[in-house]
């Protein structure tokens, strides 16, 4: 198999996940604002969810285009990754439509949690076959982000009983942490491009 029919495959998980997510929201019943009221929590929720899909589905392509091979290895440890993001649609629709309640607040961020660690795993299992010293590996590093985003997810998750709110501040910050350019996969590819 090669990396673009694994990326193309990659693509419509994402595509479906992002359907199912926005066939969740429901229309209002009423025509003025104080309508929209209620569906205010689902709306912050799908939000949130689709920025986090958005980084995955960025950082994904970033990786299969340094990606020289597919393995067994790593078509498993693909759909690992898109096994945990496949749970997404549910995990945002019981937080949002529970006003983030602490329970569901809490399960949305184990959903982030191993989505985060499935991730990690395939970057890793990518760097095993590929070597130590490929595109991959040389652009990741010690992947400080990524590390952060789990301990950071951790966090949030025990929080979430404690008061809810900074869990859902930390969800944020670890998409903000995101939504900054990380540009290591990319200037990679420039690199070797120019050689």
């Amino acid at each position: 198999m090669t990396t673009a029919r694994l990326e193309a495959f990659s693509d419509g998980v994402f595509a479906v996940i992002i359907t199912i997510m926005v066939l969740e929201l429901k229309v209002p019943h009423g025509t003025d604002w104080e309508a929209l009221r209620p569906l205010t929590p689902v709306f912050l929720t799908y939000v949130l969810s689709f920025v986090f899909l958005g980084i995955y589905w960025n950082n994904h392509h970033h990786m299969m285009h340094v990606t020289e091979r597919v393995t067994g290895g790593i078509m498993w440890a693909n759909l690992h990754l898109l096994f945990w993001l496949s749970l997404t649609p549910f995990v945002t629709a019981w937080m949002g439509e529970n006003h983030f309640a602490p329970l569901p607040t809490a399960v949305y961020g184990g959903v982030q949690l191993c989505a985060a660690i499935s991730y990690t795993i395939l970057q890793t299992v990518i760097i095993h076959d590929e070597g130590p010293h490929s595109k991959l590996a040389t652009a990741v590093r010690n992947d400080v982000k990524g590390k952060l985003s789990m301990a950071l997810y951790a966090l949030a998750i025990p929080m979430a009983f404690v008061n809810q709110m900074i869990s859902d501040v930390l969800y944020v910050t670890v998409a903000l942490t995101w939504l900054v350019p990380d540009r290591r996969i990319e200037k990679k590819i420039h690199d070797h491009a120019s050689r």
